[in-house]
């Protein structure tokens, strides 16, 4: 901590934050952005923020703790619902940087994870700051894993034909309908991912009431009407995608699951064409879609599609025994499909 700071006042939340504060959470992420160019914290945790069902903990720090419609000058969401690990997110003001608050919020992150014996911190840091490696690097946390965002030009290289098996149809997501279903493939595909695997019936109303919602461009693939798998895309409004041109809105290939009785026949690769095609028929010229360094099948999957890696989110976590600090190490990974931004973040 640089001299002359003080350790600053954190307050604890658990469920639902109050309205206002939520609001200030949101400018603080908007600021920080800006500042950044890297959004601090993913899609999950800001859907969190009004969730009173949500399982998590939110640590706030603010120049007037008694004000509660003030501003927050540091944040951290932790992700307690797992007994083995808490996943954080955390991000401070960028007048507020270099006082100590990004160690505060971690050191208090640790003491929350360590009220349940062995359990583990895990922190993300979208775009890899340096700043944020400094801050981890301080806190004896190693890298474990690595998110990669990858993009393409749908237009300037036409989406590879896929065809799906024999008796495959494919239709749109019915919003009243289709949920159940679709959670059930989704759990199972997603069995051993420790994020995507877990949504809730609340996470995916949350994202339908999302202003991107689009059943259209959401598509199930079906046989003989049971459901082995879908495609999930997103149009990023322009001035808020990455990757994009100025003025451009961009695609994203947000989720690709099929179910594992029907993994080994190609769906996959039959999915993504699918999702290409659709968000290409919009209009869009960039498509993005983030997935696990780590799967390297996946990676190969939309390296042959044409997309290539533009932007590195990290894992921080405490290195296992025996490595040397500053080391990464790789995490294994079982899931076949991309991964959404639902994970924790680190902000500096």
């Amino acid at each position: 901590m640089a001299p002359g700071t003080e350790v600053p006042t954190i307050t604890a939340v658990t469920g639902a934050l109050p309205p206002a504060r939520a609001a200030a959470v949101r400018t603080l992420h908007q600021d920080a952005a800006r500042a950044d160019g890297v959004a601090p914290l993913s899609e999950q945790p800001l859907l969190w923020l009004l969730d009173p069902q949500a399982p998590v903990v939110h640590l706030l720090v603010a120049d007037d703790g008694a004000d509660p419609d003030g501003p927050v000058t540091g944040y951290a969401q932790l992700d307690v619902g797992s007994s083995s690990t808490v996943r954080a997110e955390l991000v401070v003001a960028p007048a507020h940087r270099r006082r100590g608050v990004a160690r505060a919020l971690l050191a208090r992150a640790a003491q929350e994870a360590a009220t349940v014996p062995g359990r583990r911190l895990h922190v993300w840091a979208h775009g890899d700051l340096p700043a944020a490696r400094a801050t981890a690097r301080s806190a004896g946390m190693v890298v474990v894993r690595e998110l990669w965002r990858m993009a393409t030009d749908v237009v300037g290289t036409p989406p590879p034909g896929a065809a799906l098996p024999p008796g495959v149809q494919v239709r749109a997501f019915v919003p009243g309908q289709d949920e159940d279903a679709w959670r059930r493939v989704n759990a199972r595909a997603f069995a051993h991912h420790p994020e995507q695997g877990r949504m809730t019936s609340a996470d995916l109303r949350a994202r339908e009431g999302e202003s991107w919602f689009d059943p259209a461009g959401f598509l199930l693939a079906e046989r003989d009407g049971q459901l082995l798998g879908s495609v999930w895309t997103k149009v990023h409004p322009a001035g808020e995608a990455p990757d994009g041109a100025p003025g451009e809105e961009v695609g994203e290939i947000y989720v690709v699951g099929v179910d594992p009785d029907a993994q080994g026949l190609g769906m996959g690769r039959a999915l993504t064409a699918l999702g290409l095609a659709h968000l290409r028929d919009r209009g869009l010229r960039t498509v993005i879609l983030y997935t696990g360094a780590e799967n390297t099948v996946a990676v190969h999957t939309y390296e042959r599609a044409g997309f290539t890696r533009t932007a590195v989110d990290v894992m921080y976590g405490p290195p296992p025994a025996g490595t040397p600090s500053g080391d990464v190490v790789t995490v294994r990974a079982s899931d076949d499909t991309t991964t959404p931004r639902g994970d924790a973040t680190m902000g500096s």
